[in-house]
């Protein structure tokens, strides 16, 4: 296998591919990107295919089979990417985790698509795939499945995880953590935000169906400026943040009113409170109207104030 894989790279000339220009600008960080790391070192790679839903994408994209071929080549140049982050040494990390948002596939159109990619990582990119989610996976997966399981060897099917729609953050968070998980997936991370080195852990935590949960974050000085960002696994629930100062003179604030966060929300909150007087700030997660368990996570950045 490794004698082939050695041919398949020189004829494909993989060495060299980093370097190209193949044209596919407007679906950079959008249908395939390296974007952060696993719970034990794997870097991530995210793939989303949603966007061909419109036909003129496809059309540009997947239109003959020259295009194609251009396709497959990016599509190898984003992988050598995440190649080069690995360190190929014993007890090292050697391999990938692919994540593959199902989205808005268009099935039918992408169906040829589907079976070289998948083909051609699996011939050519053996063990450099320590495990393959599927998010936001339709009813019609299965169909989908049975199309291309003959192309698949039985080690690459048990290396898949299978995450149907509103199961999406909870699944991740399994493998990644929430400061990596971008923010369409559940998580915290916003583009650019590993750009600056590691991002601050983020506190991770469970939401039980009919429970409300206050976090409180105690010892805010006088001129402090709290910032925070705050992200639940789904939502649809109430969210809601108060100021308590420790004087019993003074009176509760409310810095953000209660109110309810849609499941469609994507973005995490993240609000900032410069303090007048020493206090604390308590966070409400109410899930009260729901049955569902949901995952969450949270973080806070205290500025002291300037002397």
């Amino acid at each position: 296998m490794l004698v082939r894989c050695a041919t398949w790279r020189a004829e494909f000339k993989t060495d060299g591919v980093l370097e190209e220009e193949l044209g596919f600008k407007e679906l950079e960080g959008v249908v395939a990107y390296m974007h952060g790391w696993d719970r034990v070192g794997h870097p991530v790679c995210y793939n989303a295919y949603g966007v061909f839903k419109d036909k003129g994408m496809y059309e540009r994209v997947f239109g003959d089979e020259e295009k194609m071929e251009r396709f497959l080549r990016w599509r190898v140049q984003v992988m050598e990417r995440g190649v080069k982050m690995l360190q190929f040494t014993p007890g090292g990390v050697n391999s990938i985790i692919q994540v593959t948002d199902l989205k808005d596939m268009p099935k039918r159109e992408l169906r040829a698509a589907s079976k070289q990619i998948l083909t051609l990582f699996q011939d050519n990119y053996p063990e450099m795939v320590a495990r393959k989610v599927f998010i936001n996976v339709p009813w019609y997966f299965s169909v989908f499945y049975s199309m291309i399981s003959p192309f698949l060897t039985d080690r690459t099917k048990s290396k898949f995880v299978i995450a149907r729609e509103g199961n999406v953050a909870e699944t991740l968070y399994k493998f990644i953590r929430p400061e990596f998980v971008p923010v369409q997936y559940g998580g915290l991370s916003r583009p650019g935000d590993l750009d600056n080195g590691p991002p601050k852990p983020a506190s991770e935590f469970t939401i039980k169906g009919g429970e409300k949960v206050f976090l409180e974050i105690d010892g805010i000085e006088a001129g402090a400026t709290i910032t925070w960002d705050l992200v639940v696994g789904g939502w649809d629930l109430e969210y809601g943040a108060e100021y308590i100062p420790v004087s019993e003179q003074s009176y509760t604030l409310s810095v953000e009113k209660s109110h309810k966060i849609v499941s469609a929300s994507e973005d995490p909150v993240h609000n900032s409170f410069t303090a007048r007087e020493t206090g604390k700030m308590v966070l409400s997660i109410d899930n009260s109207s729901s049955r569902k368990k949901k995952v969450a996570a949270y973080r806070y950045f205290v500025r002291k104030p300037s002397v």
